[in-house]
């Protein structure tokens, strides 16, 4: 239990990260590109998620997996997704009311981050960084 507020302090850290990488290609793309803000999201979501994967699979749940990099990236993109449905949500609604934010799409990134975020640690804790078992704790076969 105690691994929970250090988890959740480099799992905000991954998120701060995320945030540059995301709102940064957002509106990189809308500013220069003049790129649709809602599918310009879609892709600068899809960097940042790759980005905090990177990162956590490193610092924040470093202990952890055991995947193969394949199947643990896709656990994490789909788990991620999750959480990017609820930011993504208000990220839309926000550039919707908003012309100024329309123009400045990084500042809906920012409002939509705090929706998603507790999903995505819950996730990315339980389903994509499992705690690893130790085999002669659970093996039977094993004497102590």
């Amino acid at each position: 239990m105690w691994h929970i507020p250090k988890q959740l302090f480099w799992f905000g850290v991954g998120g701060a990260i995320g945030f540059v990488v995301d709102a940064g290609i957002v509106q990189l793309l809308v500013s220069k590109a003049d790129a649709n803000p809602y599918i310009a999201r879609l892709f600068s979501f899809f960097c940042a998620a790759c980005a905090t994967w990177l990162f956590n699979r490193r610092y924040t749940f470093g202990d952890r997996g055991g995947r193969t990099l394949f199947g643990e990236w896709s656990r994490y993109m789909a788990a991620m997704s999750m959480g990017f449905a609820l930011n993504y949500a208000t990220y839309a609604l926000v550039i919707f009311y908003s012309d100024f934010v329309h123009r400045w799409p990084s500042i809906a990134v920012a409002a939509g981050s705090l929706p998603g975020s507790l999903v995505n640690f819950t996730t990315a804790r339980q389903w994509v960084f499992p705690r690893r078992r130790h085999a002669s704790r659970n093996d039977p076969t094993k004497t102590t």
